[in-house]
């Protein structure tokens, strides 16, 4: 039985795609974004035992060299967090499909699908197939929140089982992405414009920081690429207001955006074809 990291379940979301939907969030992420607002689910757990030392009730021990973490005991005040040095968290659970599922199904009267992200979502893929599998047989939908590094053009048997992606876009060119996450831009412009081609592009989420042009650039190209598109299509463009909030303390000196900007830069959206954008 395959088992993947889980970092929590949010039983009822609306912020993750459209409707009231459960969320999942998986461990472990293959970028390292300056501005990520959830550092803690970038990397597993190194034992190192911090967090031991520091937990105020007792919730973490040690266990044959491995740091475990009781859930009864928790009070959920995130010292563990803020203590570890390694964008970790203890506070995971191995779950494979069917013992996700369990958490979910007695949310099926309430929820219209469910959400699967991370960290990164694609790296946990068998898992997720497995759970979306399950999850349309009940009638429910089924989205990946994903940052774009994962090749769904070679792997079409998750696509198969879900009904799109909100795809992270975080620049507009090789430079700016690799100073942003550590990882390579390519594979993500690929997936914007093949899954816009297979109608699986849910979302276009970017994070928005001012004080240069490249917001308006990345706005730009992802309108390029997606201009043949957006005829046919109304496809959400979302742009995010970057906050302070959750951010590791060194990459802190970005500037929150205006609403007055952040209203230039979904004028801009318009202008590429946009119909349909937010700001968060």
């Amino acid at each position: 039985m395959i088992k993947a990291p889980v970092n929590k379940i949010i039983p009822s979301s609306v912020v993750d795609g459209p409707g009231n939907r459960t969320a999942i969030f998986f461990q472990s992420c293959n970028f390292n974004c300056r501005y990520c607002h959830n550092p803690e689910t970038i990397n597993m757990c190194i034992n190192c035992g911090a967090c031991v030392e520091t937990c105020p009730v007792g919730a973490l021990s040690f266990k044959d060299g491995k740091v475990v973490w009781d859930d009864k005991k928790c009070c959920r005040c995130d010292t563990c967090i803020k203590t570890c040095q390694n964008n970790a968290s203890p506070k995971i659970k191995y779950m494979s499909a069917e013992e996700i599922w369990e958490q979910i199904e007695g949310n099926i009267p309430f929820i219209r699908g469910i959400t699967v992200s991370g960290g990164e979502c694609t790296l946990q893929a068998d898992v997720v197939r497995e759970l979306f599998a399950i999850a349309k047989k009940h009638g429910l939908t089924a989205l990946l929140d994903s940052n774009g590094s994962y090749d769904f053009k070679n792997h079409p048997e998750l696509l198969e089982v879900s009904d799109g992606v909100m795809l992270d876009v975080k620049a507009d060119n090789e430079e700016r992405h690799q100073w942003l996450t550590g990882h390579s831009i390519d594979i993500v412009l690929e997936n914007l414009e093949y899954l816009a081609s297979i109608d699986k592009l849910e979302e276009i989420r970017t994070v928005c920081i001012p004080g240069s042009l490249e917001n308006e650039k990345t706005i730009t190209i992802v309108g390029d690429i997606l201009k043949p598109y957006l005829e046919k299509k109304d496809i959400r463009y979302k742009l995010i207001k970057y906050r302070h909030f959750g951010v590791r303390q060194q990459y802190r000196d970005f500037k929150e955006p205006t609403e007055e900007y952040m209203n230039e830069l979904k004028a801009l959206a318009q202008q590429k074809g946009f119909r349909n954008i937010v700001i968060i």
